[in-house]
């Protein structure tokens, strides 16, 4: 089974990423998920929202409307213009 994968620019926090991912419909739901233990990333629940996401992370979220996974790409941030 292949994972959704969804490419960030830098960093990205668990919450944010829930939300980019479409695993959850807004940020409160993040929290409540994260907060009841319903999230984790690469196997191991994870209770902090603002936990820094890496390269080939894999979310996944335990929902009332079932289980949802999504990988994470992260992009080199952009360099300045010489």
């Amino acid at each position: 089974m292949t994972l959704p994968t969804f490419s960030v620019s830098g960093t990205i926090r668990l919450g944010q990423f829930l939300k980019l991912a479409g695993l959850v419909e807004d940020g409160v739901m993040a929290r409540e998920l994260i907060t009841d233990g319903d999230v984790s990333v690469n196997g191991e629940v994870e209770l902090r929202r603002g936990r820094k996401l890496a390269d080939g992370d894999i979310v996944e979220v335990d929902s009332p409307a079932g289980r949802f996974s999504a990988q994470v790409a992260t992009q080199p941030a952009p360099s300045g213009a010489n």
